[in-house]
């Protein structure tokens, strides 16, 4: 059998009656399972299987069909839908075309808060300013896609003016990875990809982060800061959803790498762009919108899950 795609399955527990009612989901999918294998380390399970995502070309009898080697994104749309609408709770699958998982150099990026990271900084900024209740409320709306993301950044950055420069190092301090988020990005490295982050945060807050972790590329919004006090403005066009898309293409062009071999991951509506244009797109922990338009969801707090979703 030819594979064209790998189903990767993952979940806190992975039982084997849990493993064969995956098998016969992915036959229900249209899918012929070949090999398998099992992984994980006592915080997660993954169960991955080589298959051929069966079609009839043409009308040709499938013994007369060829089965490409690669798969587009459409032609795993119907089966992406039949396993979600008929999964196992607690347990997704991702349908992860094969020639992204054996590509010898693949271009990761993420978004920053709430996916690289475990907060939303603005959140965190405004609480100095006594606003946190209500710029969460706008943040929230905003990823949910209810508001232009722009149109309520402007709004929201407004509340920190007169806010002392330092409360920049203080939020930094509050600042935590998410679990799995470093080990991610080092696997990624280790293998030769490249990784980059994009966010609509700050440049203040992600510099250190992208240092550490020694990012190949990543951006966000600058904070406006005027005789060491926040002014409640930011520095130039904002890191919306459309300038998401275009790093991801400007990036991974610069690094050589075609788009059906990158992965993106987000968490809000922001981010729809980003995960719609690669390779294959990741909705981590995301609002239901996100979730339902994304090629995959992970429902796990382990970031790290998407290398094996990516094969690396």
């Amino acid at each position: 059998m030819s594979s064209n795609v790998t189903a990767v399955s993952y979940g806190l527990k992975l039982s084997l009656p849990e493993i064969e009612r995956l098998r016969s989901l992915l036959t229900a999918a249209g899918l012929s399972v070949g090999a398998e294998t099992r992984a994980g380390d006592g915080r997660f399970e993954v169960y991955a299987a080589d298959c051929a995502l069966e079609a009839e070309l043409d009308g040709a009898p499938e013994a007369e069909s060829p089965i490409p080697d690669a798969v587009s994104g459409a032609r795993l749309e119907g089966p992406r839908r039949a396993l979600a609408d008929s999964g196992i709770d607690g347990v997704d699958t991702a349908l992860v075309p094969a020639a992204l998982r054996s590509a010898p150099r693949k271009f990761l990026i993420m978004d920053v808060d709430s996916t690289l990271i475990q907060q939303e900084v603005i959140e965190l900024l405004a609480a100095y300013a006594g606003k946190r209740e209500e710029v969460t409320a706008v943040t929230e709306a905003a990823m949910r896609g209810e508001l232009d993301f722009a149109q309520s950044l402007h709004a929201r950055v407004a509340v920190l003016a007169g806010l002392p420069a330092s409360v920049v190092e203080s939020v930094r301090a509050e600042v935590r990875l998410t679990e799995g988020a470093a080990e991610l990005v080092a696997a990624f490295q280790a293998a030769g990809h490249a990784v980059a982050v994009v966010s609509g945060g700050f440049n203040q807050i992600l510099r250190p982060i992208a240092e550490d972790l020694g990012l190949h590329h990543w951006i966000a919004n600058e904070l406006e800061i005027v005789d060491g006090a926040l002014t409640g403005k930011v520095l130039g066009d904002v890191i919306d959803r459309a300038a998401k898309e275009k790093y991801l293409r400007e990036w991974a062009a610069a690094e050589g790498i075609p788009m059906e071999h990158t992965i993106a991951v987000g968490d809000g509506a922001n981010d729809l762009d980003m995960l719609g244009a690669a390779g294959i797109g990741i909705a981590f922990n995301a609002k239901p919108a996100v979730r339902a338009a994304a090629d995959a969801a992970v429902n796990l707090p382990y970031l790290d899950a998407v290398r094996y979703i990516a094969g690396v």
